[in-house]
């Protein structure tokens, strides 16, 4: 593990958003509350109560702050987009051992919206992550048709792909296919 457990599980989580949106290359994951709900859930939120259009659309506007983040051109840039995210929130860092995991800090203040939820917890491991000097596991993902983000947490810095399934697969066969048409035509 190269961050804490909340840590990565804060990045995992802006993963997932940042995703679901449309500019991801997909359909738009986030359409409605219950959409909403379910990325929530998905994503184990704890203190989340009542969520509503309000909601979503402040959401949407968190997710397109986080993509740039990860399309930042350098550290002083990150650095002012992570500042920015984290400072417009409310935060009341405090301890918590909920859902069985050990102690860990959450940063959003009791009664925090969705959105405030998200700028506070995930900025902070953006933070981390900066502060770390490891911005360059903030990537897109290397095929050439796919816009979706992800955190490489390999140990050697080597993951290139969204998804080693689909998109790595996919490279891998296409690569194997060209080496050998060249063997073949060479």
């Amino acid at each position: 593990m190269i961050f804490t457990h909340d840590t990565e599980h804060a990045l995992g989580t802006v993963v997932d958003l940042i995703n679901s949106a449309p500019a991801a290359g997909g359909e738009e994951g986030l359409t409605d509350v219950e959409a909403l709900w379910l990325f929530v859930t998905r994503n184990r939120f704890s203190d989340v109560s009542a969520l509503d259009e309000h909601d979503l659309a402040q959401v949407h506007a968190m997710r397109d702050r986080f993509h740039a983040v990860f399309s930042a051109d350098g550290v002083p840039a990150a650095v002012g987009l992570i500042n920015e995210i984290v400072g417009g929130v409310r935060t009341t860092p405090h301890l918590t051992d909920h859902d069985g995991y050990d102690w860990h800090v959450h940063f959003f203040a009791p009664g925090a919206s969705m959105a405030e939820h998200l700028a506070a917890d995930c900025g902070m491991a953006l933070a981390y992550v900066v502060a770390a000097g490891e911005l360059e596991r903030l990537r897109t993902c290397a095929a050439p048709d796919c816009a979706r983000v992800l955190v490489d947490l390999s140990r050697n810095r080597c993951r290139r792909y969204c998804d080693s399934r689909t998109c790595g697969n996919r490279m891998h066969v296409a690569a194997y296919r060209a080496r050998q048409r060249e063997v073949a035509g060479g």
